[in-house]
């Protein structure tokens, strides 16, 4: 019966795209939901690799590209091995600050094991190409975490840059989360590289014996979110609990966030794996949910387009199929608010070269625009 539901309320949603679109209100702003594509797989991630087209990650391992215009969909040839089983697949899709000029793409995704690589199975791996006639080329691989596993979830996979053009990468514990907290593997961690891959001589642990050099921070379960916050410049991600406990983090040099020694989530049975939710060692989530919401994706707000929510903080949720809207303040959320209920399993969203606020879901796999009342109203 819950298959049905969903579904009926899928197709609701992209029916009243076709026909008359409802005004939707919110305690800030009210708007109406424009669907852009439909009939996508489990579109993980988007980007604008121009005012006109949309490049498109499905986690099925297929990479696509939509003009806006045309309505024209093209597939990308030309991909890695990509392992979609599980939770794995084709991941996120970031643009170098300078893609303008460079034209570099970088995505990331569970690579299967190469010749030499130590471990059986897949781990997120990390990918810098351009696009050439639809077509990837000057392929290089910038980072995977190692050794594989032959768990199929939390791969992490998010991708952002700072001001500086440092490059973040997120890894989530791959289900071993007793292993998170040693420094000589990559499982729960984010890490810092200059846009090519090599390690910035300034890393926290880069003269620490035993740790990787690459680490940046640790302690994490499953980031899904990552996005720089454009008034502070700093590096904000979001990341799984397990049965509650889903946390927002600012990362910082050297910082052990504290999966799993302290959580405000329990298991799935709803037993106990650890009865601390403080450590003086380990940083506070900046906030967090009870119960899950399993958010995914997150874009701050910085258009014109939408002056009550401008510098506010947009993340999805894959387990109420929604989109939450978090009042900034001084790096604090002060206030949350579901503005969209229903519209599927929300996996990113982004601020398009028009201003106006994307989001990409699954369940139906397809690409809405946030479109404020008061626009609709100057277009009639």
């Amino acid at each position: 019966m819950k298959k049905i539901y969903l579904a009926i309320i899928a197709c609701m949603w992209v029916s009243l795209s076709l026909a008359q679109k409802p005004v939707i209100e919110s305690s800030q702003m009210s708007f109406t939901v424009d669907t852009v594509v439909t009939g996508l797989g489990v579109l993980w991630s988007f980007e604008f690799i121009s005012d006109d087209e949309v490049l498109l990650a499905e986690r099925e391992g297929r990479m696509k590209i939509y003009n806006l215009g045309t309505k024209e969909l093209r597939d990308v040839e030309g991909l890695p091995e990509i392992v979609a089983k599980g939770q794995g697949g084709l991941f996120d899709i970031e643009l170098h600050p300078d893609y303008k000029n460079n034209k570099f793409i970088y995505f990331s995704y569970s690579s299967p094991k190469q010749d030499g690589e130590e471990g059986e199975g897949q781990n997120t791996a990390f990918m810098r190409a351009r696009i050439k006639k639809d077509k990837l080329v000057n392929k290089e691989l910038i980072f995977k975490a190692l050794p594989n596993y032959e768990t199929n979830h939390h791969f992490g996979g998010r991708i952002e840059f700072d001001r500086e053009g440092y490059l973040y990468l997120s890894v989530g514990d791959r289900g071993g989360r007793d292993f998170v907290q040693e420094m000589n593997n990559n499982r729960g961690k984010i890490f810092r590289l200059h846009d090519d891959g090599a390690v910035p001589k300034d890393n926290p642990y880069v003269n620490t014996p035993g740790v990787k050099p690459e680490i940046y921070s640790n302690g994490h379960r499953n980031q899904q979110g990552m996005a720089m916050n454009p008034e502070t410049g700093e590096i904000w991600e979001h990341e799984h609990g397990p049965m509650g406990g889903d946390e927002i983090n600012i990362i910082k040099p050297g910082v052990n966030y504290g999966w799993p020694t302290i959580s405000y989530g329990v298991n799935y049975n709803g037993t106990s794996f650890t009865d601390l939710t403080e450590q003086e060692d380990m940083s506070q989530p900046l906030y967090y949910w009870l119960p899950s919401i399993a958010p995914c994706g997150m874009e701050f707000v910085t258009s014109d387009k939408y002056p009550n929510w401008k510098g506010d903080l947009l993340v999805g949720s894959l387990k109420f199929r929604n989109l939450v809207h978090c009042e900034i303040y001084e790096s604090r959320v002060l206030h949350e608010e579901v503005v969209l209920e229903g519209i599927g399993r929300v996996r990113s969203i982004r601020q398009g070269p028009d201003g106006f606020i994307y989001v990409g879901t699954e369940g139906p796999g397809m690409l809405v625009r946030l479109v404020p009342a008061e626009k609709v109203e100057e277009e009639k």
